[in-house]
Formats: structure tokens, sequence, C-alpha cells
């Protein structure tokens, strides 16, 4: 499991020029901004499938949904671990007392820049690379539905 925060949704100053012989497509470098989302994403191993949600803000509260859908989506016999960079929103005394209530939940921090070890990240990097950032989006609704399809 890992989390995509602040995907920003850029709008372009002016529209992409498009690719013409000899000329690569070019854009401006300002751009305006329609806002933010985050977008934590598991990979059940198991089913091979991807849980995904998104959410308007980065709190121990959003946290604490996510590892909700997780445990309704994942069979509760199967010991579920999630593994994350940074313990800000993950060490929270509301995440503490949800992971206390449900024990077959254990969470691994990972070191930082060891992406490699997260499979989560190739799916991060592929939806950046795809959706995020060729496109222009003129509000968080447009983005969040781009992320959705």
């Amino acid at each position: 499991m890992d989390e995509k925060s602040q995907i920003q949704a850029l709008n372009r100053s002016t529209p992409m020029l498009p690719m013409m012989p000899a000329v690569p497509e070019r854009q401006t470098h300002d751009d305006t901004r329609a806002g933010t989302t985050t977008l934590p994403a598991a990979l059940d191993a198991a089913s091979d499938t991807l849980i995904a949600a998104q959410h308007h803000r980065h709190r121990a509260i959003e946290f604490r949904t996510f590892l909700n859908q997780i445990d309704r989506e994942t069979l509760p016999p199967r010991r579920t671990c999630t593994s994350f960079w940074t313990p800000t929103a993950h060490t929270a005394p509301i995440t503490n007392d949800w992971l206390l209530a449900h024990p077959r939940f254990h969470l691994h921090f990972i070191r930082t820049y060891s992406s490699r070890m997260n499979l989560v990240e190739r799916f991060f990097a592929k939806i950046t690379r795809r959706i995020i950032r060729p496109s222009t989006y003129t509000s968080v609704t447009k983005l969040e539905l781009a992320l959705q399809a």
C-alpha cells in the first residue's frame, strides 16, 4: 500500500501546440492550479487486484477510512501487511486504535528511496506518465474522473 498525495489539477494558460514535422509538441511553462486530490492504493497480491480510493485531504481519518475499505475488500483470514515510507498520518492515535482492533493488519515502514520494493509505486508511475502529466484539468472533479477511468 502507498499513497500518492497532492496530485494537482493543472490547466495550462494556453492550449498545447500540436506536433508538426520536425517540431515536438509544445506547452507553456505557466499553468493555473485547480486544486489537489490524494490517491491511496493497495495491491492485493493474492487476488492480483488493486484497491484504490480518492480523498481531498491527507489526514489520519482518511487513512483509517481507506484501511476500512481494505478490510472490507480482502478476505478476513488473510494476514494483511501494508508498507509505507513516512509514518505521519499512519501513526496517529486514531490509526493505532484501529490497528489494535484489527490484529490481522501489520504496518511496515520501508526506507525512503526504496520504491522498487513497493509495487504500488509502479502503478503510480504509470498513471502519472499516462494520465496526469500529459493532460490538463480545469477542476479536481475532472482529474478524479480521469483517474477513476
